[in-house]
């Protein structure tokens, strides 16, 4: 097929934009306040900012807006159920004002209800036509504080909210040749630890399928989410490095398909449409 050079430029000045990634996000992170988290609490901080840097790159000179809100769970006294952390004085703030805030969790607690957590994330008001991006992080399964909530109410409360989960969770996870893995996707794409500092997949990943993974990791691949072991963070040096650099990249990959395609994109759609139309009425 031959189009007149009108054709050919409305298609070239039209097809610039399809390749937009602009970026709307918004990001709970929802994490135990139990005693043995302070090394988590730190680093949830540090990888928020690194995942606002790997998003803008990924946006470049599109549209781009992401924020950032913490929620806590498992602390000691009045803190034991969901509870938010303020964020720049509200429930989201940037990447700098969420590091910061992350100095407030508490290390007090012994009874983690990761629901109740989850529960109260899905309750955060976020902008208009957002990709709603929920990160859970504890060491323990779930212990019951709300009896309200349940795998299945919270499953159905992730769909109705076309949320992400992704749980970061102490539970092992293995690629199809048995070697470990740093987490795997819904689909059974594994990352692993290249020793570098960086990471690589395999295929037929599975978990070890304990009481944590059946809490959490199970209800983060219903949504398209993904789990991670947490031991591969707590092992420090190169396999953190690793970790953290295939958690952010799975982030943003996640993100992008998520995010709606821009007008522009249907609008190229429309006009070859139209110029095929034309261009058969033509030789009729």
């Amino acid at each position: 097929m031959k189009f007149t050079k009108l054709a050919v430029a409305i298609l070239a000045s039209t097809a610039l934009p399809v390749f937009a990634t602009a970026i709307t996000t918004d990001i709970v992170t929802v994490v135990d306040e139990s005693g043995s988290m302070g090394g988590e609490h730190a680093w949830i901080g540090g990888m928020i900012t690194s995942l606002d840097t790997a998003l803008a790159a990924e946006a470049g000179a599109d549209p781009f807006s992401a924020q950032y809100g913490l929620v806590g769970f498992g602390g000691g006294g009045g803190h034991t159920g969901g509870h938010s952390h303020l964020v720049g004085g509200g429930e989201f703030g940037t990447a700098a004002e969420f590091n910061t805030a992350t100095g407030g969790l508490l290390l007090n607690g012994f009874l983690e209800d990761g629901y109740s957590g989850i529960n109260t994330a899905l309750g955060y008001t976020g902008q208009a036509n957002s990709v709603r991006n929920i990160i859970l992080v504890t060491d323990e399964d779930r212990d019951t504080h709300d009896a309200g909530l349940s795998y299945a109410s919270m499953a159905a409360d992730l769909a109705s909210d076309k949320a992400l989960l992704n749980a970061v969770i102490n539970s092992s996870i293995y690629c199809g040749d048995n070697s470990v893995a740093l987490g795997m996707d819904s689909d059974g794409t594994g990352y692993k630890a290249d020793g570098s500092g960086g990471f690589t997949t395999c295929a037929g990943a599975y978990g070890s399928g304990n009481s944590s993974w059946n809490d959490y990791a199970l209800l983060a691949f219903g949504t398209g989410g993904a789990a991670w072991d947490l031991n591969q963070l707590r092992a420090g040096g190169l396999t953190a490095d690793s970790f953290t650099a295939a958690f952010v990249d799975i982030k943003v990959q996640e993100t992008i398909i998520r995010t709606p395609e821009p007008s522009s994109l249907g609008l190229l759609g429309l006009g070859l449409a139209g110029l095929i139309w034309g261009r058969k009425k033509a030789k009729a």
